[in-house]
Parts: structure tokens; C-alpha cells; sequence
């Protein structure tokens, strides 16, 4: 059996438990506004395609939360099991995208020292929002 922990993080209220919710519990879309902001990590492991088991770690992201894993729980988080995958959500509709750029590269420092294999995906969360004209510039950020 195949095991891969996956980080889910960036800001709260990026839309990770959201996104965590629709994909892994079938939920539907709209009812993702009744779920709360993630306190600490909330893990679940899911059997993902017959004999893969993905342990996520949904990883609140208020300030307080991220400081603290990037100083003390830096080896907890971000060490693998066999495989990591880091997920970083940044939410595009953010008003505090330098900040949330610096936590996006502490993860990573963070990751390469526990985890030099980890792979690592970024998601442009509430594209939807942007204006077509202004999309382009989005990603070029990014």
C-alpha cells in the first residue's frame, strides 16, 4: 500500500478546508459556507484509487497558526512519510498577498529541509472573481 502525506496550506480563508471537503467528502459546493476556520491541523487519511492512502493535513491558517508551525513544529509538519505533497492555496482575493508570499517561501524553506522530495503544487483559489482582463496579471504573479 502506497501512503503520501499531503500539507494543505496557506491563509485562512483561502479556501483549503473548502476545497479539502469538495473533492475528498463530496460536499457540494454551497455547503462549504457553514464550515468554520480549520484550528491547528485537522488530519484525515482517505483511500484514494484502490490501494493508495492520502494522509492530508488541513493546516489552519491564521497568523498565530503558521507562525507557530514554521517555529516550533517545523520537523512535525513538514517531515515525509515516504512521499509529501504541499498544496499552498493562495486566495486571490487577498489584501495581503506579500505577506502571504513570505509564508509561501518559509513553507518551502521548511520543506526542502525535511522533505527534499516533496513536491509542491500552488492554487490560485476564487479565479472565478477576477475580471478576464485582469487574469493575466494574476498569474504572472504567480
Amino acid at each position: 500500500m502506497s501512503k503520501r502525506k499531503v500539507l494543505l496550506m496557506g491563509k485562512s480563508g483561502s479556501g483549503k478546508t473548502s476545497m479539502r471537503s469538495i473533492i475528498f467528502a463530496n460536499y457540494i459546493a454551497r455547503d462549504t459556507n457553514r464550515l468554520g476556520p480549520t484550528m491547528e491541523v485537522e488530519h484525515a487519511h482517505v483511500r484514494f484509487l484502490g490501494n493508495l492512502v492520502l494522509h492530508l493535513w488541513d493546516c489552519g491558517g491564521q497568523e498565530a497558526f503558521m507562525e507557530n508551525y514554521l517555529a516550533s513544529q517545523k520537523d512535525q509538519i513538514f517531515k515525509n512519510v515516504q512521499a509529501c505533497v504541499l498544496i499552498y492555496v493562495f486566495d486571490v482575493e487577498s489584501r495581503e498577498l506579500e505577506k502571504d508570499y513570505r509564508y509561501y517561501q518559509s513553507c518551502l524553506e521548511a520543506l526542502i529541509q525535511n522533505s527534499p522530495n516533496a513536491k509542491v503544487f500552488c492554487l490560485i483559489h476564487k479565479m472565478d472573481l477576477v475580471s478576464e482582463e485582469h487574469r493575466d496579471q494574476v498569474k504572472v504573479v504567480c
